[in-house]
């Protein structure tokens, strides 16, 4: 092995290093505070320090971004660094039991490696303290969370639950290992699955790997606690990341006693991890009843719901005995099935059957229960009688309980595995769906509206919900209903906005002005800047940001891992759980009123765009 470091006063004009070349080092205390260097050192590699001081170096300040390390195995690179200072705020120091400032004020970050040698380094980079456990307390290294959110882009789970075990059973490959560094690499790989399982916990409760990997991983650390009883520490940690319950202390831990002590403490980990496999019956989805050929009801529901119980939530929204109503799926090669009472409407996939539609139970054949929009006119006034701040504070509840379930890996699986089907993204795509349904449900309002002065009202009355939204923090719903009104089906309504009072015009332009997409949507990022957390933000824009990097910069630079394009997709990400925060105790969510929250949480929308025009015609004639 041999390390390149290239830097630009050294090497500004000379050609690139080959491998195999003899590298010199103008500054020794560079890499001398770096482990993984100091292994490579005692492993028989030798460094030269260069002790003249040439005129590039007192006439050029060696800055940070000109120090590069490149790592290389049988002629090949596997590993790329860079030196930083803890004073760049994007990432954090993460050497504090280092003695002197400036090596707490110098550390290496990976720029690119392979998949192997980045979690290498990365646990090379932890620094445990007796006192605190690792150097970061409560908040991860960015190089942790870094890797975490990001590692499903260039290694299976499979294969990080492998490395992770080789690197807690298997000793230093070159050179002697004492008793002290063996406790702390094993410390190490245990802080990073604590971390990795709080992380990622609702992604990894069904995966096979996973389970396998914790009862190994459990064996292998209950083996070492006879010899090692530091680690009593990390056993107790990992049980109470599973819901152990330990009772047995170090001494149990004797080679006679051991196994069956293995024995109990494995059943419960075991019946800890079943206990949870019901946790996809508590998952939502937004369900679609469709009650016309285009118009259908938009209602949260668990997957397990059975066709009853849709029945009934349609029966009441609209008004209709429970007993005339059927529920029918229409499968995606056309077929048609009746569902009975009991019958369950959602797959293990999260997919519906087929287009769910209610059906009059009397008439021969399958028929919708409203053969034109006629009836469902009669049904927006109620609207008007609703409470704007109501109306906003329902909305926003409704979407809270989407986004806050809502995990930044999502993002990521969303804009890496976006043609495969996974359940790792159904938060995500809820929300989205959500937006969606808020702008056709504000188009189908006014749409259906049938008099001119009736529509003025409810125009007046959507710009103020809008505005309600905004000062509740709630972006999503805010985009929504201002892209609704902005459509050209309700925009072309002159006749209806001429009538529109110029104060609800002025504020409408104000609100406009949030969603204006120039400079790169400045204006909704200053705004949204300098709101409170919790707040929800605008999912598109933030997919569109994570989509720009991701195609703006290729994922491997000649096989290797370009981790600098994964910091940046993780620290977008992020931004998730900084909306997600409480800190200061400012809850987004209010009690709602109940007749308000009936009507938001079935909102009945028209999703055909040719209807909409049509109806919008019919208001209004193209003069």
């Amino acid at each position: 092995m041999s390390w390149d470091c290239g830097l630009k006063y050294m090497f500004s004009a000379s050609p690139a290093l080959q491998p195999g070349s003899l590298c010199i080092l103008n500054d020794k205390e560079d890499l001398s505070r770096l482990e993984m260097v100091q292994r490579l050192a005692k492993d028989g590699c030798r460094f030269l320090q260069n002790h003249s001081k040439g005129p590039e170096r007192t006439s050029e300040p060696q800055s940070d971004e000109a120090v590069r390390m490149c790592l290389r195995e049988r002629g090949r690179d596997v590993l790329v660094l860079q030196r930083i200072s803890s004073q760049q705020p994007a990432l954090s120091a993460s050497a504090r039991g280092g003695g002197r400032e400036e090596a707490r004020n110098r550390r290496f970050v990976v720029v690119s490696g392979t998949p192997e040698k980045i979690l290498e380094h990365l646990l090379t980079d932890l620094t445990l303290d007796e006192d605190q456990g690792t150097s970061q307390g409560k908040e991860s290294d960015t190089l942790l969370d870094d890797f975490l959110l990001t590692y499903p882009v260039f290694m299976s789970t499979s294969d990080l639950c492998q490395a992770l075990l080789g690197h807690y059973c298997t000793k230093r490959h070159r050179g002697k290992e004492d008793r002290k560094e063996a406790v702390e690499r094993k410390q190490k790989v245990l802080h990073l699955v604590s971390q990795w399982m709080a992380l990622c916990r609702d992604f990894l409760r069904d995966d096979e790997h996973v389970k396998l990997f914790m009862k190994t991983l459990y064996r292998y650390v209950l083996d070492d606690l006879y010899e090692h009883p530091s680690l009593e520490k990390d056993v107790r940690e990992l049980q109470k990341l599973y819901q152990l319950h330990r009772t047995h202390t170090v001494d149990n831990y004797s080679p006679q006693r051991k196994s069956k002590a293995l024995s109990h403490q494995l059943s419960l980990k075991e019946n800890g991890l079943q206990s949870r496999g019901t946790h996809r019956e508590s998952k939502e989805v937004l369900c679609h009843v469709y009650i016309a050929m285009d118009s259908f009801l938009s209602m949260k529901a668990h997957v397990g719901v059975v066709a009853q119980e849709l029945l009934q939530a349609v029966a009441e929204r609209m008004e209709v005995p429970l007993g005339d109503l059927v529920l029918v799926a229409v499968t995606y090669n056309g077929g048609r099935l009746l569902l009975q009472p009991q019958d369950r409407v959602f797959s293990d996939a999260l997919r519906p059957v087929g287009r769910l539609h209610v059906c009059r139970k009397d008439l021969g054949e399958v028929l919708n229960p409203f053969t034109d929009n006629s009836e469902l006119q009669q049904r927006t006034a109620r609207m008007l009688t609703l409470n704007t701040w109501d109306v906003a504070v329902a909305l926003t509840n409704f979407d809270w309980t989407i986004f806050a379930s809502i995990h930044e890996q999502e993002l990521v699986y969303f804009t890496f595995s976006r043609h495969s089907s996974s359940n790792h993204t159904v938060a995500l795509e809820l929300l989205l769906q959500r937006c969606n349904e808020v702008q056709l449900w504000v188009m189908t309002e006014v749409l259906l509206c049938p008099t001119l002065c009736k529509r003025v009202q409810l125009i007046k009355k959507f710009i103020k919900i809008a505005a309600h939204c905004k000062a509740q923090r709630n972006l999503n719903c805010f985009f929504a209903i201002i892209m609704g009104l902005n459509t050209a089906a309700v925009s072309r309504l002159s006749q209806t906005w001429e009538k529109i009072p110029g104060k609800f015009k002025k504020l409408f332009t104000e609100l406009e002005t949030v969603t204006d997409p120039s400079l790169n949507h400045k204006a909704y990022r200053d705004s949204f800047k300098k709101m409170k957390a919790p707040k929800i933000p605008f999912p598109p824009l933030l997919l569109k940001d994570i989509t720009f990097i991701h195609e703006g910069n290729k994922t491997f630079h000649d096989n290797l891992v370009n981790f600098e394009k994964l910091h940046m997709i993780a620290d977008t990400v992020r931004l998730i759980r900084q909306c997600q925060k409480d800190p200061m105790g400012n809850g987004i969510t209010q009690k709602s009123n109940s007749e308000v929250r009936a009507y938001i949480d079935y909102l009945l929308i028209i999703d055909n765009q040719q209807t909409l025009f049509e109806l919008s015609h019919r208001l209004e004639p193209r003069a």
